[in-house]
């Protein structure tokens, strides 16, 4: 039903767009030919906004994974490099948050884990909303900043490293099998804020699964046990999300295509001087606004990356981002 439901929406919307267009072709010829100049420029008014709908609708054609419609996890780490990795790991965080909160949906931090001196050693938000994952899956991979940093009194150039890693929430019905036996689970306490029970009791809940490596963590909760019951459900995400990703990398072998989005490549620099440009290095599109960027102006960089993952290829050719 929820599958029905969807594919209903997505028609009745191309059924309203193409009725729309009709109309206002209509009204076009209509204003033409009795020379009105003032309908006829409505009427061009609305074409232009009835294009930015069907460009989004566009969009939600590339969603077509089997739980792109699901919310996810974000994870957020700082690389090599102590204050300036994690100043921008939380740079990072904030992009995502402001993204998210433009887009309307809904985010909850599930846990964070400070910097030695500033920033984030690393963050996980939980992204609330139809077609979360889907829209953020292409942002998994290492994220490059070059920029005069802060924290150097030389004021010399750094080049920073962060790592975002996306996976989708499982719905109750993808039945994920975990041999408990596999996997060691440890408890400590909270960090950061959170009021006196969190930080002296040992509520937070750390899982490590040992045959492939995985670990997650919770700390969102004042309880122990809700916060195990996160993490358990965050562990079944992350392994049906490896399963979903060795899918599509067997895929592209057997298709001889290269993919550009695994764990531990680099997806996108950000540079801040000595001039001023956001690239991502999979599909070439730039910004030479890296401080809209910064605040969350994410959809072209998706949207380019969706579109390349779906019909495969190099570099995608857009208008100029500002």
């Amino acid at each position: 039903m929820k599958e029905r439901q969807r594919l209903d929406g997505a028609l009745s919307s191309f059924q309203k767009l193409e009725q729309e267009l009709a109309d206002q072709i209509e009204l076009i010829e209509l204003g033409e030919a009795e020379g009105d100049d003032e309908v006829v420029a409505e009427a061009e008014a609305c074409l232009d906004s009835l294009a930015k709908n069907a460009q989004q609708r566009e969009v939600e054609t590339l969603l077509s994974g089997e739980v792109d419609g699901n919310d996810c996890y974000l994870e957020i780490h700082a690389g090599a490099g102590g204050t300036e990795s994690q100043d921008w790991a939380e740079m990072l965080f904030r992009m995502y948050m402001r993204w998210a909160e433009n887009k309307g949906f809904k985010v909850e931090i599930s846990g964070t884990n400070a910097g030695d001196e500033a920033g984030l050693k690393s963050a996980t938000i939980l992204v609330k909303g139809e077609n979360a994952y889907g829209l953020l899956k292409t942002e998994s991979g290492v994220h490059r900043l070059v920029r005069i940093s802060p924290f150097d009194s030389n004021a010399r150039r750094h080049t920073s490293f962060s790592s975002i890693w996306v996976f989708p929430v499982i719905d109750d019905d993808i039945e994920i099998e975990i041999d408990e036996s596999d996997c060691r689970v440890d408890t400590y306490r909270a960090s950061g804020a959170g009021g006196q029970h969190v930080n002296t009791t040992d509520s937070a809940v750390r899982i490590t699964h040992q045959p492939t490596g995985i670990v997650v963590q919770c700390q969102s909760q004042r309880s122990q046990h809700k916060n195990r019951a996160e993490a358990w459900k965050m562990l079944r995400a992350r392994l049906y999300e490896k399963e979903l990703q060795e899918r599509e990398e067997k895929a592209q072998a057997e298709a001889s295509q290269k993919g550009a989005i695994g764990w531990g490549h680099q997806i996108r620099s950000y540079v801040l001087q000595p001039y001023q440009m956001v690239k991502d290095l999979r599909t070439g599109v730039e910004s030479t606004n890296p401080s809209a960027v910064l605040d969350g102006a994410l959809d072209p960089f998706i949207e380019a990356a969706l579109a390349q993952r779906v019909h495969g290829g190099g570099a995608v050719e857009v208008e100029d981002l500002d």
